[in-house]
């Protein structure tokens, strides 16, 4: 007897083979085998929410594989993740296999294990359950959803607000929370206080330090001194006082551990103790999953990472008190095990908390078969797993009251500290606390020295230092996943696919790991706000995700969820039709009053041009975003380009015309400004006045009068070429610096080059660049990768080009986005991006071929799964007229 047994992941497959043994074939899927296809139409909501699903070629092979090896076998076993989405890759896998006629009425079992040991595999064997349609039902609500969410409103970006990418439903209330923390920094104002303490020494000569806390008969509340005035006169109290221990008390204090990890709190301590992106930790931790070899035999090492569930299995709780019994001793085992619940909103707990599979393999034990990240990473979980089953820590908090008095005139101050009496479960941060790292659960108050009640202490030094309030903390990835949880928006698998998605738009920046808004996401959020408030709200997505975990639970009918939403969500999308572009500027003038104008030096009104002093500044839509400018346009040509990093003093620098010096050969006055792209030199004024930008690696700051001379002085003529008679010249274009002769361009390398390259070398450099051009044309049409066809017909390429990769359609060509690899591109990431090429550029989609017979073929090319009752296909149209209502690559994601 054979069966086949389907996972996700090769690796995964692999190790479940050597469990299985001969009786079974394992073949792995690769992750989800179909997909809703990015365009138009793939959701039809007049349809009753039929979805139109695609397999790619690549899945269509693996698929056909699985079938292959199904018809030789007597059945098949669905093994893949215990989560919503591995659910829905067996549903899938399954609906496509029935699809073929290729099931029959051979056996078909679902089987869920939250480690990949060769227990857990053989178990979950042995107790196979059939699909669970609820959690299935709950995976096509949330992919109807974001589908929904983001190919509609993604297009009413694009129309309203030019050089957005996208909108999501999880990824635009994700930029919000970042968005709104910057507004509330920008809106923050500082405030002074002072901290008062003094220095004091024991009859013994031990000394340590106190707080004032009380003065002129009156409790201090923190902040309370607010001047140097007051702080002055406290301290000169303090200087000439004589001091008595009022009181000393000392308390026993509890401290119990953490639960063990859930996915956010991993990725959390994760980054902050190992400086990983989440999106690093879940690549790790998937590594971990999967299994290393430990000795001829593949091993998982901790149980399934995407999960909200804090609670772990009665056998592991078992076998962690056993461990800690072992390696600790028989008094750090609590009495009774530690049973915990999650307190994260719309926790589902539907499996158990991230923990190593076995206990007794310390981290020490697998430092010759993991590599560094994976031997940090499996530190955190085995010491974090093992501490949340230990002994409770017992701290003794001494708080000693101190009076002084300065001739009747008194003052009260406190000291604190405390001292561990039995470290419990902080024995398992050891090592951490030992290289100076606090653990997870330590507490940071100093020791105090011996100290009795009545005795009298000499001053040695009385401190008063100022502060000033400080700003919220901008998020960094751990904080802001952490306050996604507490807020009930998103899950386990979404976080970091959600976070790479605000990257990879360019909606925020990480610097120094925190995460800060660019202008055009502040843009977005500040639309969605004003336009789509329901949308952004917290409690409403949150809601949707009760929503979604009432589906799972068979409490609610997916699709009555979407009919609800749906009616809404298109209401208010049609709404937007009849939305101005003033409309829009209007709003987002006063949403982001303190980005687009910031408050002056001098107090003058920051809307009134400093240019022209009569026009108003405003927000201005144009082709490649937003930028400020005047409303005496074309008077006043004053632009500024809008920035999230622009102060005030930084606007007022660049932004108004600073003088540079008088031209040697006009006369004409020569001035340095900002426009919609950047810093340029200006001579003259008027539309015929000569222009040059910056070009790389000069700031604002370097450029002086010779400098601004030999950049309107451009181009320069270098001599007549000897071959052709014609004139070589050199000047700096949109692409950089170059040179130039009888229509013939070769790049130089720098700017200097403009200025210092001779004949000599300029013949040299344009002969090279002909020399290329006829050594690789043929070479030049070939693509790096073909991605297969365009859904309006025509091969669509990934290619490399004089500026970089891009991908090809027809005549349609579109730059690849910064940092990403050619060959990673998918069909589904490049139609985006040429839609949205082709809307700006207004090109035209490539003619239809006319359609040939079809023959009969079993190849693997890739299929669209319509819904029985969905409407015939419309004919395909311009790109141009379709890409207003298609969105970025990935919208699906949220």
């Amino acid at each position: 007897m054979t069966n086949v047994v389907v996972v996700e992941s090769p690796a995964k497959a692999k190790t479940i083979n050597k469990y299985l043994g001969p009786g079974y074939k394992v073949l792995a899927s690769f992750g989800h085998v179909r997909d809703l296809p990015a365009k138009d139409g793939s959701v039809l909501p007049d349809d009753d929410f039929a979805m139109l699903w695609e397999v790619d070629s690549a899945s269509a092979k693996r698929v056909n594989d699985i079938g292959a090896a199904l018809k030789a076998s007597d059945g098949l076993i669905l093994a893949t993740d215990p989560d919503r989405e591995g659910e829905a890759i067996s549903w899938h896998v399954l609906d496509l296999l029935r699809k073929k006629k290729l099931i029959g009425d051979k056996p078909v079992q679902r089987v869920v294990f939250n480690a990949i040991t060769k227990k857990a595999v053989l178990d979950a064997m042995a107790n196979p359950r059939d699909i669970d349609i609820p959690l299935v039902d709950a995976y096509l609500a949330r992919r109807a959803l974001d589908y929904l969410v983001g190919f509609n409103l993604s297009p009413v970006l694009w129309r309203k607000l030019p050089g957005a990418r996208s909108a999501g439903r999880v990824q635009s209330v994700a930029l919000r929370l970042v968005c709104d923390r910057e507004g509330e920094i920008e809106r923050f104002v500082s405030e002074e206080y002072w901290n008062i303490s003094a220095l004091l020494k024991t009859p013994r000569g031990d000394e340590f330090e106190a707080r004032l806390v009380s003065a002129d008969g009156k409790r201090l509340q923190p902040r309370s001194v607010g001047n140097g005035e007051d702080a002055g006169r406290l301290k000169s109290l303090l200087e000439g006082a004589s001091y008595v221990v009022d009181s000393v008390e000392a308390k026993p204090v509890k401290r119990n551990p953490s639960p063990p990890f859930t996915t956010s709190t991993l990725q959390q301590a994760a980054s902050s103790k190992l400086g990983f992106s989440a999106s690093r930790t879940m690549q790790v931790a998937q590594k971990l999953y999967e299994g290393i070899d430990l000795g001829g035999e593949t091993v998982g090492l901790i149980t399934y990472m995407r999960t909200d569930g804090v609670q772990m299995a009665a056998e592991a709780i078992d076998a962690a008190r056993e461990s800690i019994g072992s390696q600790f001793g028989a008094r750090y085992v609590p009495e009774k095990a530690r049973l915990y619940s999650t307190k994260a909103k719309n926790a589902q707990e539907a499996h158990e908390a991230i923990r190593p599979t076995d206990f007794n393999r310390t981290p020490d034990q697998l430092k010759r078969v993991l590599d560094a990240d994976q031997l940090r990473l499996y530190d955190l979980v085995w010491k974090r797993g093992i501490a949340s089953q230990m002994a409770s820590a017992e701290i003794e908090r001494t708080t000693v009251e101190i009076l002084a008095d300065n001739g009747g005139a008194q003052a009260g101050l406190r000291a604190v500290g405390s001292v561990i009496r039995f470290d419990g479960f902080i024995a398992a941060y050891t090592d951490q606390k030992e290289d100076g790292e606090q653990s997870d659960d330590g507490d940071d108050e100093g020791r105090l020295p011996e100290i009795n009640a009545r005795e009298k202490l000499a001053k040695e030094k009385i401190n008063a230092s100022q502060h000033f309030t400080e700003p919220p903390p901008r998020y960094s990835e751990a904080s802001l996943i952490k306050k996604m949880e507490e807020l009930g928006i998103g899950r386990p698998s979404t976080y970091a696919a959600t976070l790479a998605t605000l990257r990879d738009r360019e909606y925020v920046i990480i610097d120094k790991r925190k995460l800060i808004p660019e202008a055009k996401g502040r843009l977005v959020t500040a639309f969605l706000e004003s336009f789509f408030s329901r949308y952004v709200e917290y409690d409403f997505t949150a809601s949707l995700e009760e929503k979604l975990d009432q589906i799972s639970a068979g409490e609610l009918n997916w699709k009555d969820v979407l009919r609800d939403f749906w009616k809404d969500f298109f209401a208010q999308i049609e709404d937007t039709k009849e939305l101005r572009v003033t409309n829009v500027l209007d709003a987002l003038n006063e949403e982001l009053a303190p980005l687009v104008f910031p408050k002056r030096e001098d107090g003058s009104d920051p809307r009134i041009c400093q240019v022209c002093g009569t026009g108003k500044l405003s927000l201005k839509l144009g082709k490649y975003g937003a930028f400020v400018g005047c409303s005496n346009y074309p008077e006043c040509n004053f632009t500024r380009q809008l920035s999230s990093e622009s102060n005030g003093d930084e606007a007022s620098a660049v932004n108004e015309p600073q003088a540079l010096g008088k031209d040697p050969h006009t006369g004409e006055e020569i001035t340095l400004r900002s426009g919609r792209f950047g810093p340029y030199v200006q001579r003259g004024d008027g539309k015929e006045a000569k222009r040059s930008s910056l070009p790389k690696g000069w700031t604002p700051a370097t450029i002086d009068h010779e400098k601004a001379v030999a950049l309107l002085s451009l181009p320069r003529d270098i001599g007549a070429h000897p071959e052709t008679g014609k004139m070589i010249s050199s000047g700096l274009g949109r692409y950089g610096p170059f040179i130039l002769s009888d229509g013939k361009y070769a790049n130089l390398e720098s700017i200097e080059d403009v200025f210092s390259i001779g004949l000599n070398r300029a013949v040299s450099v344009l002969a090279d660049k002909q020399s290329k051009a006829g050594a690789g044309r043929g070479a030049a049409q070939a693509a790096l990768k073909e991605l297969g066809d365009h859904p309006q017909g025509g091969a669509v390429t990934v290619r490399d080009g004089r500026y970089g990769p891009y991908v090809n359609w027809g005549k349609i060509n579109a730059t690849l986005p910064k940092g990403k690899e050619p060959l990673s591109v998918t069909l589904e990431e490049a139609i985006p991006l040429l839609a949205e090429r082709a809307e700006k550029s207004g090109a035209k989609a490539p003619k239809a071929k006319a359609a040939a017979k079809p023959k009969a073929t079993k190849t693997a090319a890739a299929k669209t799964d319509k819904p029985e009752k969905a409407k015939a296909a419309a004919k395909p149209k311009a790109i141009a007229a379709t890409a207003k209502t298609k969105t970025a690559a990935k919208a699906k994601k949220g």
